[in-house]
């Protein structure tokens, strides 16, 4: 067991506790983005509540937490369960932050930074599904949904990741899936807003 790996990944997880949604509307409105919209302190609320700038740059800021954490371990171990381990803490640690009582966003983005970190090829392409989902549909949480699903079998199949990898990407779909069931039911009810509704 290498102890300095263990404690890259768990400061990776500090690293994911970080909101940057939260840090930012507290900042620029002296709002609390919990308090607004959905409730939920991710990119996509911050966006329906404060425009365009101020989610893109949180969108990028969970993003880069999330590779960062792989890096961080990378620069300690080759090893892939370590980096597997580190993405997948920030991961739980922005859905599970410690700084807010357990109570975060939803993943996506920081799982589209650790990945990129350990899968590039495959993010790359579920990325472009996410994409082409939301254009067509205008509902994030079902792109969202449909990528983090197809990220394990890519990560395997365009990626060549070995299997701790792919295995985190099992476990970080499991549970953005998770965090998002109240939308898919809502989307089963034709009741999901869709992005550009307020």
């Amino acid at each position: 067991m290498n102890a300095r790996a263990l404690l890259t990944v768990a400061a990776g997880y500090l690293l994911g506790s970080i909101s940057f949604a939260v840090l930012l509307v507290r900042l620029r409105t002296g709002r609390d983005i919990r308090q607004e919209g959905s409730g939920n302190p991710g990119a996509t609320n911050v966006l329906r509540s404060h425009g365009k700038a101020l989610a893109l740059v949180v969108a990028l800021l969970d993003v880069a937490k999330g590779a960062a954490a792989v890096l961080l371990v990378r620069m300690v171990t080759a090893d892939p369960r370590y980096a597997a381990a580190g993405g997948l803490a920030a991961i739980l640690g922005h859905m599970f932050p410690l700084y807010y009582g357990f109570r975060g966003g939803k993943g996506v983005a920081t799982t589209v930074g650790a990945f990129l970190a350990l899968a590039p090829a495959a993010t790359a392409v579920c990325l472009g599904v996410f994409i082409v989902i939301v254009a067509a549909t205008r509902y994030v949480s079902l792109g969202s949904c449909v990528a983090v699903v197809l990220l394990p079998p890519a990560a395997r199949l365009i990626s060549h990741s070995p299997l701790p990898v792919v295995l985190a990407a099992a476990l970080a779909a499991a549970v953005v899936i998770v965090k998002h069931v109240d939308n898919l039911k809502r989307l089963a009810r034709g009741e999901e807003r869709k992005l550009g509704r307020k």
